[in-house]
Parts: C-alpha cells; sequence; structure tokens
C-alpha cells in the first residue's frame, strides 16, 4: 500500500473519531475483565491479563474500544518482556445514519464503513479500513461481519492483506439467570510476503450473569471461561524457528460492567 492510501485510512479513522466526539451518545457501556490463563504459544505458557473495555452507539455509527494489559507468569517473551500490552481502537460510521436512507435489505440491517487502529508495545501499529454490515439472525442479541484491508508498519504484522472479523453475542437463559456467549473472529485470508502468514484467531466468551442470579443487577457481574485458538499466531507459520504456533488456550475470567 502506497503512502496516500494510508493517510486516506488513518484520515477515516480520524474522521470517525471525530465524528464519535461530535455527535450525542445513544448508549455506552465499560467494562472490566480478569483473565488468568494457559497454554499460550510463542508467549510464556501462563498468562494473567487485565482488560477494559469501551462499546458505545452515537447517532453517526458506533465505536469499541479495548486494551490489554498482559502479566506473563514466569517467564518472558521474544523480545525478553515480562509484561506487554495491546489494544484496539474501532470506530464504524454508519451509512443509514449519514444519510438517513435506510441500506436495510434482507438479513442485513445496516452497511457501515469499518475502522480499526491496532496499537501494542515495541512501536506496533496497524491500520484496518473496509465495509461492514450488522446482521439481524434469530436469536443473536447482534451480529457483525467486518471486512478489512490491513496496513501495517512492517511485513511481520500483515501489510496488503485482507481481514475478515465477525463479532456476535448470544444469550441463553438459565434458570434465575442468562449465560452469555459473545466473541470475535479475525481471519487473515491470505498473505503478502514471507514474513507474515494467513491465520485464524477464534477468541468465544461464555459468561454466567453472577449478579443477577445473586439478586443484584443483571449484566453487570459475570464470571465465566474464554477460549483462544490462534493458526499461525501473530502471523507465525507454524514450525517457524521450531515454534509450534498453533495455539489452543483457555481464561478464567471476571468481568464487571459499569
Amino acid at each position: 500500500m502506497n503512502r496516500l492510501t494510508r493517510a486516506a485510512m488513518g484520515s477515516t479513522l480520524m474522521l470517525a473519531s471525530s465524528l464519535a466526539n461530535a455527535y450525542p451518545l445513544l448508549w455506552q457501556n465499560n467494562s472490566l475483565t480478569y483473565l488468568y490463563g494457559t497454554d499460550f504459544q510463542v508467549d510464556p505458557d501462563t498468562q494473567q491479563t487485565l482488560t477494559f473495555e469501551h462499546a458505545s452507539g452515537w447517532t453517526k455509527g458506533d465505536l469499541f474500544i479495548f486494551f490489554d494489559s498482559i502479566h506473563y507468569n514466569g517467564g518472558t517473551n521474544a523480545a525478553g518482556d515480562n509484561s506487554t500490552y495491546y489494544g484496539e481502537v474501532s470506530p464504524r460510521l454508519s451509512l443509514s445514519k449519514i444519510t438517513g436512507q435506510s441500506f436495510a435489505f434482507g438479513p442485513i440491517t445496516d452497511v457501515l464503513l469499518a475502522g480499526t487502529y491496532e496499537f501494542g508495545r515495541h512501536d506496533l501499529k496497524n491500520y484496518l479500513l473496509g465495509p461492514a454490515v450488522d446482521l439481524n439472525i434469530p436469536g443473536f442479541d447482534y451480529f457483525q461481519l467486518n471486512t478489512y484491508y490491513r496496513h501495517a508498519d512492517n511485513d511481520e504484522s500483515g501489510r496488503g492483506i485482507w481481514q475478515i472479523t465477525p463479532v456476535w453475542a448470544y444469550t441463553v437463559p438459565v434458570g434465575n439467570s442468562d449465560v452469555l456467549i459473545d466473541g470475535f473472529i479475525d481471519w487473515v485470508v491470505d498473505n503478502d510476503g514471507d514474513n507474515y502468514h494467513a491465520n485464524l484467531h477464534i477468541n468465544p466468551q461464555i459468561k454466567y450473569d453472577l449478579g443477577k442470579a445473586l439478586g443484584w443487577s443483571e449484566k453487570q457481574l459475570y464470571t465465566g471461561i474464554e477460549y483462544d485458538y490462534w493458526k499461525h499466531k501473530y502471523g507465525i507459520e507454524n514450525g517457524t524457528f521450531g515454534l509450534d504456533t498453533h495455539q489452543s488456550a483457555t481464561n478464567l475470567i471476571a468481568k464487571y460492567h459499569f
């Protein structure tokens, strides 16, 4: 991708963030999650993570932000760090809300322009931009299908390739409470060089609404598990330098919404 295209992507993300600030919020939700898990690959086996998440809807689109603070138990990563961080800022512009005309047809309820800025330690910076749709699928609280053209500052993070990212939530009543099944899939479908391999990252959470079960506010306090499957983690082809990059890890989680 040339410098002009990258600048256009960055400008679009800035525009979306500016619109998020300029127009009134329709709703917002913030949360903190603690995760403890084992069986991670490439990085140390056992990790603890504290995650902040923000989700909001506004008059021209929506916004999702998360930030992970990760601590490695008893080890360091390839860079020699015993901890790291990673985050994403993902604004989306709704064509229906911007134009005042409905783009709904069939199961599609809206068409959007989606962007994501990925950042992390050691100057990790990736820019993603592409079309998205919201889908009305029976039983689901929501279902988004985002497609992105990826651009990274280096070939080791995926430059000039496409990514498909569905995001979903599904609630199942259980006794006097609920089980929430939500998550995402990042599927990098091709690669444009020898340094970054196509990869598949599946990350569902299964959480019990403990607050509701205890007679407190619903959708506030959850406990459960997160399963983290990542084929060719970080775009590293399995077997490179003798590494197993097919990750199958499980986290115990506690999540509080505020």
